[in-house]
Parts: C-alpha cells; sequence; structure tokens
C-alpha cells in the first residue's frame, strides 16, 4: 500500500526549500545568513521505512485498533503526526498490553522490542508489524551468536534505552546467554580494571546493578567477552571502548588467549556513521560561526551529532524550530547535559553569519526547512524564503 500513502508522508515530511538546497551544493544564502548543511542529514532508510510501514497499517485495518508497542523513533513531531493517523501507543496513560485481542493490531517500533514483549504480544494473537531496522537485526545475530558460542555480550549503549534493552534481551535468548551494558569510556575503565584483577566485586555490582543480566557473576562472566553497541552511539567512542577491552583480556590472559577469549563486530550503522561523518566533513570544510542540531533529546544519534560539533564551536540542539525563541535567546539542551537551557545573545546581532545544521536520522526535512525559515527570519528582519 506504499503509494497509498506517499502523499500524506510527503505532505506531513517532505520540503521542497531542502530539496532545492540539496540541489544548490547543501548551501543557503539569503541577506547576511548563510546556512551550510551537512551532506549527510535526516530520515534514514530505517526510520523512513518504520514511518512509511506505520502509515501502510493504518491504512491496511482501517477497522482495528493500530497501536505502537510505544515512540516509532525518538521525534516528537512525527510521533504527533502519528497519533494524529489514529494510532495509539501503548506507552500511553490509559492503554495497556493486557487489554490487547486478536483483533488489535501492533507495531513494532524501528529499534525494536525485548524477547519478552514480543512472546507477550504473540500470546495475546495481535496481529504485528514489525518495523525493526535491519541494523539492529544485525547487532541481534551478533548476540545471539556470542551467546551460543558461550560469550558474553558487552553492549557499548543506555541500558535504559529501547534499542539496548532489546538487544540485551536478544544476548540472553540462547538460555545461558549474559549481557553487561557499558555506557562510555569510563564504566569501560572500570569493567576492564575488573577483568585485570582489580577493584571490588561489591563495587563493580554496584556501579552496573541496572546494567547486567540476572545472575551475573563479574568473575565468571568476564573470562570470554564479545563487544557489540546500540547502533546510535558515538563511533569513534565504540572502537576506542572494544580497544580498551581486547587490550584488557590481553593483559589478563594473554595476547594468545585472545582468539578464544574474545571477539568483536562493528555494530554502528551505516546511516548513524555516515552523519557522524558528514559533520566532521562539515566542520573540517567550512568557516562556521555556530552549528545547529536538529533532532530530539533522547534521540541518541542526535545527541553524539551534538557532542561531535560542541567540541569544536557554539552547538545548540534543539528540539524543534521553536527552540530558535528570538535572535537574543534559544532554548537548546547543551551537549552532555540532560536538561533543556537558555542561551541570550546566541546569534550575532551584524554582519555576515554562516550557521551549520544538521539533523538526526528521526528528523524529517520539513522540520529543517522550518529551521531554515526561522533562521533567515531572525537574521534578516521579517523574510519570506522562496521555496
Amino acid at each position: 500500500m506504499k503509494h497509498e500513502v506517499a502523499g500524506v508522508l510527503a505532505a506531513s515530511y517532505h520540503s521542497d526549500l531542502v530539496a532545492d538546497i540539496k540541489a544548490s551544493e547543501f548551501t543557503f544564502q539569503s541577506g547576511r545568513l548563510t546556512v551550510h548543511l551537512a551532506r549527510e542529514f535526516g530520515f534514514c532508510y530505517g526510520v523512513d521505512r518504520a514511518v512509511d510501514y506505520a502509515y501502510q497499517a493504518r491504512q491496511r485495518f482501517p477497522d482495528r485498533p493500530v497501536f505502537l508497542t510505544g515512540e516509532i523513533i525518538h521525534n516528537p513531531h512525527v510521533n504527533h503526526q502519528i497519533r494524529a493517523q489514529g494510532v495509539r501507543f501503548l506507552t500511553d496513560p490509559g492503554e495497556s498490553l493486557d487489554a490487547l485481542t486478536p483483533n488489535d493490531v501492533v507495531i513494532l517500533p524501528a529499534f525494536g522490542i525485548t524477547v519478552e514483549l514480543l512472546e507477550t504480544l504473540v500470546s495475546r494473537g495481535c496481529t504485528l508489524v514489525d518495523t525493526t531496522c535491519g541494523s539492529v537485526l544485525n547487532v541481534w545475530k551478533n548476540v545471539m551468536r556470542y551467546a551460543e558460542q558461550g560469550f558474553t555480550s558487552v553492549i557499548h549503549g543506555k541500558y535504559w534505552h529501547e534499542e539496548t534493552r532489546a538487544t540485551a534481551s536478544q544476548a540472553q535468548r540462547a538460555g545461558n546467554g549474559h549481557y553487561l551494558v557499558v555506557l562510555d569510556r569510563t564504566e569501560a575503565t572500570l569493567a576492564c580494571d575488573y577483568i585485570r584483577g582489580r577493584g571490588s566485586r561489591e563495587q563493580f555490582l554496584q556501579v552496573f546493578g541496572q546494567a547486567v543480566s540476572p545472575g551475573f557473576d563479574p568473575d565468571t562472566h568476564l573470562q570470554r567477552i564479545g563487544c557489540a553497541n546500540q547502533t546510535t552511539m558515538l563511533s569513534s567512542e565504540s572502537l576506542e571502548i572494544g580497544d580498551m577491552f581486547r587490550t584488557a583480556m590481553a593483559d589478563r590472559y594473554g595476547a594468545d588467549q585472545l582468539e578464544t577469549r574474545f571477539k568483536a563486530f562493528d555494530t554502528i550503522c551505516s546511516a548513524t556513521q555516515d552523519r557522524q561523518d558528514a559533520i566532521i566533513d562539515l566542520l573540517g570544510s567550512q568557516p562556521l560561526d555556530l552549528m545547529i542540531v536538529l533532532g530530539g533529546y533522547n534521540s541518541s544519534n542526535t545527541c553524539n551529532l551534538a557532542k561531535i560539533c560542541a567540541d569544536r564551536l557554539p552547538t545548540y540542539h534543539i528540539a524543534d524550530p521553536d527552540g530558535l525563541t528570538s535572535e537574543a535567546e534559544v532554548h537548546h539542551k547543551p551537549a552532555g547535559n540532560k536538561h533543556e537551557t537558555i542561551t541570550r545573545d546566541w546569534l550575532p546581532s551584524s554582519g555576515p553569519v554562516v550557521i551549520g545544521l544538521t539533523s538526526g536520522a528521526s528528523t524529517p526535512d520539513n522540520l529543517v526547512e522550518r529551521v531554515i525559515r526561522r533562521l533567515d527570519t531572525l537574521a534578516n528582519g521579517d523574510t519570506d524564503v522562496e521555496s
């Protein structure tokens, strides 16, 4: 039914202006404002497919209740639009898994669901529409292989993130599989020190209490490990953490034992990598006054784009175009922070201003257009950008 929803999708998410800017060397110029778009940004294939399937499901089953297990992707605008199509979210107040019947249709989000939740939905006889991204499925394949071979999965990710929870459940699917989730280099250092025989068991279990499989024993389950990651993490950090664990295992057991005690696969998705590479290229090729990163605050890939930029120049991660309140005030989430803040006098008040712009893989082009139009208004006065 792809053709039947194509018009609605285009009206909801497409931008002629952004298409024109892409055709103009990814550069927009108006008055004193120049905006350079990263050459890879916005909806990735997996997100585009997930949203498309959600709209198709609503059309395919017009007389049946259609649910999502939770947010289909981490973008509030997109989730609002899907709710407007009549799709209900099981995480919303008043909704319940226990009320599902075989008449109900349930859409699985792009980052997947846990094995336990899948089994519950199957047991209730629901019709399932699976939009799980292929890159996520690739991670699952690797952690299941680790478990089958007796390796503990060490996952670089956020233990509370839907994708990481789903991946962790796959690591246990073989029956005796175990996992450890490490958030960053600091946590990786603690785990690697323990592998080397340093630190206390009590400290380890206190730090990783919510980030390990049930019955996890660090003295037993860190003897053979396989590295994986949440697909939207910072690529350079995932690779570094993998090297840290490899070195720790070599230090503990000897380099000649690595083949039987350590495994690693690069499971950062290609779209995440492409967007990170594109922003690095933009930062290195253009003299920019500041950077705007657009996307949900709970979007891991968007937060990592902001993190890359913030190391180089003033960066404003905004959840939506309304964050650009005025030329004197922007509402944004600083890289590494959990909460939104307000920065004043963020936009140079006179002279040429050159701004870099990118958006996360869950952000549609129509929101990018609204940011560009807003920047033009703030920099040049009340103008109307021609599309």
